[in-house]
């Protein structure tokens, strides 16, 4: 069980004032190896939040940046070689710059201009930053970068917009409780550390988290959904949320995603902020169906029924009559709430889809028990 890292999120709770959901979202990212963004306005401790990666992993190399309309390659990427150049190669010396780093934190992201805008999405996507065109491979597990406003359309920003799997609004300080406990606060709290070796070990525990067939069946209604409303996340969105899937249930200390863990899809599958709303809504919707819930319960208890059923029919006692009856009547019970909830909601054609395949299965059941 991951305790350790529980540990380190309890106590960047202590640190940081109503940042439990960007909390959650940085030691999620770096388990499942993506990418976080963080929009809001200056002096909501985007910054000093994001700046824990370089303190938190020991052995691992960390990188922070301020990006301005004037910046330069050479902020990011290193400064030209002048022994390189005098030899004909456009070469960048990149010791403990970007492209050595595990963790990075870049402020003001979308000030990046186009000459250095195609690099940066190279190392983002590919983990490779092309130094005289000889491709090297980036230790980079997570860039979190920070804005104080949304990109707009024609700005050409798309594409790195597109690359931050997890997006996040960091707004000051809600209740006002936290604001006074906030100011008040003269502590200074100690957070505990991981190795590089044992965050990848973190990491691979995180790829074998399960999915089961159920819940892939619910992202395809999710995504079924989402298109009705003419939101369109790509087939590549959902491919990588599952990787956040399963940080954020190892992170809870299980070995599955539960239907739970979907709320964290609010903050990935939308692509422009006036679908923010909506993609919550149906995420929300169908993630947290009642009814759904009560076709699995249901479901479930009525198969054990059977089965112990036709256990019993095996063994041929007297006994065992007494008990068929009752086994009878609580599947006539469980039939009967399906039956209700039908008439309640008609418009849900797998209560009556149900409904129709326990009746059929309670009068087998029942001709069997009576020639017994």
């Amino acid at each position: 069980m991951p305790k350790q890292l529980q540990l380190i999120q309890q106590k960047l709770n202590e640190r940081f004032f109503d940042r439990e959901e960007e909390i959650e979202a940085l030691i999620t990212a770096i388990l499942s190896k993506q990418h976080l963004l963080f929009i809001g306005p200056a002096g909501t401790g985007k910054s000093e939040l994001s700046s824990m990666l370089g303190h938190i992993v020991e052995e691992s190399h960390y990188f922070q940046h301020l990006l301005t309309p004037f910046s330069t390659p050479e902020e990011l990427f290193g400064v030209l070689s002048l022994k390189d150049l005098e030899l004909g190669l456009y070469k960048r010396n990149i010791k403990n710059m970007l492209p050595e780093a595990h963790f990075a934190f870049i402020d003001e992201i979308f000030k990046a201009n186009s000459a250095i805008l195609n690099s940066l999405l190279t190392i983002i996507n590919e983990r490779v930053y092309y130094n005289n065109g000889i491709p090297i491979p980036c230790p980079l597990i997570t860039i979190v970068g920070s804005s104080n406003e949304y990109i707009e359309e024609g700005e050409g920003l798309e594409a790195l917009f597109d690359r931050f799997l997890l997006r996040y609004e960091v707004n000051y300080i809600r209740q006002q409780d936290d604001f006074i406990a906030m100011l008040k606060n003269q502590s200074y709290v100690e957070i505990p550390k991981l190795s590089l070796v044992e965050l990848y070990e973190h990491q691979e525990k995180v790829s074998r988290v399960v999915i089961s067939d159920a819940l892939y069946k619910t992202l395809a209604k999710i995504r079924q959904a989402l298109h009705d409303a003419g939101i369109r996340p790509s087939d590549r969105r959902f491919k990588q949320a599952l990787s956040i899937l399963k940080a954020k249930a190892y992170l809870a200390g299980r070995v599955e995603v539960l239907n739970v863990d979907l709320n964290i899809l609010k903050n990935i599958l939308w692509d422009t902020i006036e679908q923010k709303k909506k993609t919550e809504e149906i995420i929300n919707e169908i993630a947290f169906d009642t009814v759904d819930t009560f076709i699995d319960r249901t479901t479930s208890e009525f198969d054990l029924i059977l089965l112990n059923a036709q256990n019993l029919l095996i063994r041929n006692t007297p006994v065992a009559r007494s008990q068929l009856s009752e086994l009878l009547m609580q599947g006539k019970t469980l039939f009967i709430e399906v039956q209700n909830m039908n008439r309640q909601l008609p418009n849900r054609p797998e209560l009556q889809n149900l409904k129709m395949d326990m009746h059929k299965r309670l009068l087998q059941m029942t001709s069997k028990v009576i020639g017994f």
